[in-house]
């Protein structure tokens, strides 16, 4: 006979009622609890008050960071409407607020457009905030309701302020139970805000941080046309940025393009402003018409023989800026992150819609339209170059997973997940970290120094660099359109550099080749940079690391007898002994890794361009804007 404790009856089904399923399992409906996370909560309150701009009843939002930490967005748009609703028996207000999937975004009535589609960002915001307030103005009337943890702490209260203005203000705090640091990043929500702003023509966006007394106030009458513009900011460019803007069966298709003399792709794409960071059938079928439109114009052209094989839509893309925007009734996001638009009706749409607007550009435009072809037909050359040089090294055993490289000190662990690669500055450092490390599932590859600048050399430059195909073969994945995560030999990739000047410049060298041929590495969370100590305090058998001088000098202030104090200053990881880097830098237990992640990829590749581009001018404005910043080493 079963044991008591193994019955299963409906006294094991629990009923999570209003938002508490939300406070239990608050990753499922922001994507985590971490700064991503916290950050989606403004997102969410922002994205009702674009949609109210979409819906042109708003041109104006305010958006300030408390001292306290907490959010206050405001708008001038048409309030939340407060009357009762019939299926709850509460105000409108109290039910969008504490109630998931309820929401003015399920048919086409109140909005024909809308970024916020699953009725649950309001609510959600509500459930994970300690404190919320509502403040909805409308019909002459102020309206406000507080609550607490997603539940309402009053009744609605009504005032009447007999003003003609209207719009909703949205205060909350989020709640340190979920969230272990729920500290805003002013860089990340600036970015976002700016984005927001170039996506919707003719509304204002004013962000104030009141922590760090900062603002900045967006409006960009070009829209998408000045975003392209802005990106190629200090590059050089072939033409003025393309522009089309069509309405095609209800749903608003908005692109601009510009082509650059850099060797890589920026192509965002968004849908009801929000951004689709895996893309989706809207940027399939922009690729489509991309390819096919400067195809059929090379032939009418004659710039492109009849014996000669078409562009590859990777040969299209090479130096190309793009920005495209559609907005549309009902979008078919995945998840409530919207990370891609999977609307099957967008591929058509855009396709046809862009392929009949740059066919016209192109005929235009002839001049400009033979520098984009001839850049293509250049990449195109390299591409094959790159083909025949990974044909090659492949029948070397270079790129082939079963011939790993000579220098690899790889570990006896088969699994994937557990196993990490680190990328070592010089077979000094290299050798220590092959002695101190834990062979089960830590493997090492030295580098020789610097590896090639990516930013500056196309894909056969790069397959031919030494280093780089090591780091390629190593993780077994490919690289560039060819990569595939799946594969991936390593899921901890580590960069392990000393801490001076010349591991800062080889950190970056190895950022920008991830980030330009293995952006999924980053996206999927498998890069990170090791952190090494610089100094060792040793004082009788007492010994401690620091890892940076203001702690370092912290300790040492508080010491009240520095007779046999012994201060160690490391610039190389090759200084250590193996068993040092074990115990400061390798060990899981105790070591601080920082995880590489891209909140913004649009500035992500500006400031990529900008340090490691061709251009001059930005690096500097960049140095002279971030030099405070600087840690020097000497």
């Amino acid at each position: 006979m079963p044991d008591a404790k193994q019955k299963y009856t409906a006294a094991d089904i629990q009923v999570l009622e209003g938002l508490e399923a939300v406070r239990r399992r608050p990753s499922m409906y922001i994507g985590s609890t971490d700064e991503r996370g916290l950050h989606h909560l403004v997102y969410e309150i922002v994205d009702n008050s674009i949609d109210e701009a979409m819906a042109g009843f708003c041109d104006r939002i305010s958006i300030v960071i408390g001292t306290d930490g907490s959010v206050t967005v405001s708008d001038n748009g048409r309030g939340i409407p407060v009357d009762k609703h019939k299926r709850t028996g509460k105000s409108a207000l109290e039910t969008v607020m504490t109630y998931l999937h309820a929401g003015g975004k399920f048919d086409s009535q109140a909005y024909k457009v809308s970024g916020g589609l699953h009725g649950v960002g309001a609510a959600v915001v509500n459930a994970l905030s300690s404190e919320m307030w509502v403040e909805v103005r409308r019909n002459g009337k102020t309206h406000r309701q507080v609550y607490e943890r997603g539940k309402a702490k009053g009744p609605l209260k009504t005032s009447s302020n007999g003003a003609k203005e209207t719009g909703t203000t949205t205060w909350f705090l989020p709640d340190h139970e979920i969230f272990d640091d729920p500290t805003f990043d002013f860089n990340t929500l600036m970015q976002r805000f700016r984005e927001m702003a170039f996506l919707t023509k003719g509304i204002w966006i004013e962000f104030s941080d009141e922590r760090v007394d900062r603002s900045f106030t967006y409006y960009f009458e070009g829209g998408i046309r000045s975003f392209v513009a802005r990106l190629n900011k200090d590059r050089h460019t072939y033409h003025e940025p393309f522009y089309m803007e069509r309405n095609v069966e209800g749903t608003m298709v908005e692109i601009a393009l510009q082509y650059n003399d850099s060797f890589n792709e920026s192509t965002f794409s968004f849908a009801n402003c929000i951004r689709t960071i895996d893309g989706g059938t809207h940027l399939t079928g922009f690729r489509s018409a991309l390819t096919r439109a400067l195809n059929e114009y090379a032939r009418k052209a004659k710039i492109l023989k009849d014996a000669d094989s078409n562009l590859s839509g990777e040969d299209t893309r090479e130096g190309l800026v793009a920005v495209i925007s559609v907005k549309l009734a009902e979008p078919q996001f995945e998840g409530q992150t919207k990370g891609r638009l999977g609307n099957a009706e967008l591929k058509g749409i855009v396709e046809s819609a862009l392929g009949e607007a740059l066919s016209s550009w192109l005929e235009e435009h002839p001049q400009d339209a033979r520098k984009i072809i001839e850049k293509g037909l250049t990449a195109a050359r390299a591409r094959e170059a790159a083909r025949k040089a990974r044909d090659l090294v492949i029948k070397k055993g270079f790129l082939d997973d079963s011939v790993l490289p000579g220098k690899l000190a790889d570990c006896s662990e088969r699994n994937p997940e557990v196993r990490e690669l680190h990328l070592v500055e010089g077979p000094s450092a290299g050798g220590t970290a092959k002695e101190g490390r834990d062979r089960r599932f830590q493997a090492i590859l030295p580098l020789r120094g610097k590896i090639l600048n990516v930013e500056k050399a196309r894909p056969d430059k790069a397959l031919a660099h030494e280093d780089i195909r090591a780091v390629i073969t190593a993780l077994g994945a490919g690289f560039g359109e060819d990569f595939n995560a799946e594969k991936l030999r390593y899921h901890r990739v580590i960069i392990m550099t000393d801490a001076d000047v010349d591991g800062a410049h080889i950190r970056t060298l190895l950022l920008t080749f991830f980030f330009r041929y293995m952006p999924e590495l980053i996206d999927g969370r498998h890069l990170y940079i090791a952190q090494p100590p610089l100094f060792r305090v040793q004082k009788g058998k007492d010994v401690r690391w620091f890892f940076s001088d203001k702690d370092k000098d912290a300790y040492l202030s508080k010491l009240k007898e520095t007779r046999g104090l012994m201060v160690q200053r490391y610039k190389g990881l090759g200084e250590m002994n193996p068993s040092q880097l074990w115990e400061t830098t390798m060990d899981p237990e105790i070591r601080t890794v920082l995880e590489v992640t891209v909140p913004d990829a649009v500035e992500a590749d500006r400031v990529f361009s900008d340090l490691m581009g061709e251009e001059v001018a930005p690096r500097k404005r960049f140095i002279q804007a971030h030099y405070d910043r600087a840690k020097l080493d000497v």
